[in-house]
């Protein structure tokens, strides 16, 4: 599969979304829809913005118990949209549910990949307040490896850790990075961040970028630089 860069549409309102979206008269970005905007509109805006000709990451990062993740699932695969996600804490039975429910009666369905740790966690976070004791590379490294063994198509990780991941599970197994910044950018709140040219030197498969092209004086210019550094 391809590299391509991910834009995070973290707008509170379908007319913000489509207003910067409008900005693209050119090639068609593939677009991150999260919780605020999803909660907010519904999945009309996964409807709207799917018919403009994006290709679209749901990130809902689903976590339950199997049989309710299954069946929201069933549900989003039928909004056409081109990848989603859960958190691979839900346990390797909750992953096969989830793919099970996403799976349509032709065998088609988008993309699943699960959420290892979040970037904003450091190790010594995760270790205190999660009370994980194994390092943060090692907790990934399982993570990943039980989205594969769940059948998933690729996981959540920091670019930091996207090589040996790669190394666990095999190259074709997807790594979809976010905590991507400029080099000549403020980190914000990310803790594990990297910038889109090392993460191409390191092994993303698809890199998901927010402030540095939604906030930006000129957000297609900065998209347009992420596809050089990274593509």
């Amino acid at each position: 599969m391809n590299r391509d860069v991910i834009i995070a549409c973290d707008f509170s309102s379908r007319q913000a979304t489509l207003d910067f979206l409008d900005r693209f008269t050119g090639r068609k970005p593939f677009v991150k829809i999260g919780m605020e905007l999803f909660y907010a509109e519904g999945p009309s805006i996964v409807r709207d913005i799917k018919a403009r000709g994006h290709r679209i990451f749901l990130d809902l990062k689903l976590h339950d118990i199997p049989n309710t993740v299954k069946k929201a699932m069933r549900v989003l695969s039928a909004l056409d949209v081109d990848m989603v996600n859960v958190h691979a804490a839900g346990t390797v039975a909750m992953m096969q549910a989830a793919l099970e429910g996403l799976t349509r009666p032709d065998g088609t369905r988008p993309l699943l990949i699960a959420v290892t740790q979040l970037t904003s966690t450091s190790e010594e976070t995760m270790q205190k307040e999660l009370l994980i004791d194994a390092g943060i590379n090692d907790t990934i490294v399982k993570y990943a490896s039980n989205a594969r063994a769940a059948g998933l198509d690729g996981v959540v990780c920091s670019p930091l850790e996207a090589g040996m991941v790669k190394e666990a599970c095999g190259p074709q197994f997807l790594t979809v990075t976010p905590g991507i910044r400029f080099a000549d950018a403020a980190t914000d709140d990310q803790v594990r961040i990297t910038t889109p040219a090392r993460a191409r030197e390191i092994g993303s498969d698809f890199i998901v970028v927010g402030r540095p092209v939604t906030a930006a004086a000129d957000p297609v210019a900065a998209y347009e630089r992420c596809l050089q550094e990274f593509v």
